[in-house]
């Protein structure tokens, strides 16, 4: 679970706010999810990266058959194998949520589909298989978390940028460079008043913030009992309004510092039943 605080801050505060045995399964869920998309900033070879995510991919399987393994002596296995025999978590999701990130760090996106195909992939996923430790089978409430997922997932993405190495492609579409005539040299120097990088962050994080509004416009649709499963909608809100007040600069400090307020905000709105 220190793994999670660390690497997955607001995640972890909104798992903190579920109960019973849901919420260890849902950190279970989230614990294998921090130790699968840490890979690609922890290893400096594509190669090794590929071989972490293949025991990764592999351990996924031995989780669901009952043979001894070395599963039993990997605490965050260990939880995910609990949870599987538990809710009979869809394998696919899993694995998607694996072989998704399997992408050289020099791989860019070519256009903002594909960013949000990514985060549908690697966040959405995971959305899918908390619904299932719930129980919910419900189009609508599926609609809504996918969007949330991409949302959440082109905000990462934008997070990510000014923690890159210069060797590694930035997470701005080929489509959008190119209309706005902007080299990734740029996006990383992020100077002051530079209008067409501005234009460059605003256009991504414009989509995070439709695909948030879709979300939210189902709300109605989405069971009491499942709505705290769309509290980082709070969070994804929060930080692109930050963004949007220092002119879309995601090297500014008021964008980068930790959002001190989120514990009770989400804590507020899990008590109303809303997102």
């Amino acid at each position: 679970m220190k793994i999670h605080r660390n690497h997955d801050h607001e995640n972890f505060l909104c798992t903190l706010l579920l109960t019973g045995d849901r919420r260890r399964c849902a950190f279970a869920l989230r614990a294998f999810n921090v130790e699968v998309s840490k890979i690609g900033s922890t290893v400096t070879e594509d190669t090794i990266g590929k071989m972490k995510l293949k025991f990764w991919h592999d351990s996924i399987d031995k989780c669901y058959n009952n043979e001894q393994s070395y599963v039993a002596d990997n605490p965050v296995l260990k939880e995910l194998k609990t949870t599987i025999t538990k809710t009979k978590l869809t394998k696919s999701f899993l694995k998607r949520l694996v072989t998704s990130r399997d992408r050289p760090k020099n791989q860019g996106f070519l256009t903002t589909k594909q960013m949000e195909d990514y985060s549908e992939q690697t966040v959405s996923s995971l959305y899918y298989l908390l619904l299932e430790v719930w129980g919910v089978k419900d189009l609508n409430v599926d609609h809504a978390i996918s969007h949330l997922g991409k949302a959440q997932g082109l905000t990462n993405l934008l997070r990510a940028i000014p923690y890159r190495g210069r060797s590694e492609a930035l997470n701005i579409p080929q489509e959008v460079l190119m209309k706005q005539g902007v080299s990734q040299e740029r996006i990383i120097r992020d100077k002051v008043g530079d209008k067409a990088v501005e234009e460059c962050i605003f256009e991504i994080a414009s989509v995070a913030h439709q695909h948030l509004e879709k979300s939210r416009n189902l709300s109605d649709k989405v069971p009491k009992e499942v709505k705290q499963l769309f509290l980082a909608s709070y969070a994804i809100e929060r930080y692109l309004e930050r963004l949007r007040q220092v002119n879309f600069r995601l090297s500014d400090q008021k964008v980068l510092q930790r959002d001190q307020m989120l514990p009770a905000v989400f804590l507020w709105n899990k008590i109303r039943c809303r997102y």
